[in-house]
């Protein structure tokens, strides 16, 4: 189960879509974080990782020991 606030605005454009198609505010919240969560995880733990790399916690490897590793 997920609650979530949204700003007015939002919320009144989710409320005329819904009217408008005759689904559900759920139906297309939920759409949307399908559609976005892959790219937010992408981001954020990226970001984490650079965060990581700047504190000297893991290592970096370049592009062709990488695809070494991959291929071997």
């Amino acid at each position: 189960m997920l609650a979530i606030r949204l700003p007015a605005e939002v919320e009144h454009r989710l409320e005329a879509l819904a009217k408008a198609t005759g689904r559900t505010k759920t139906f297309y919240a939920r759409e949307a974080i399908l559609e976005h969560l892959d790219d937010l995880e992408d981001l954020y733990l990226a970001e984490q990782r650079l965060i990581d790399l700047k504190q000297g916690k893991g290592e970096v490897i370049g592009g062709e020991e990488f695809w070494r590793g991959v291929t071997d």
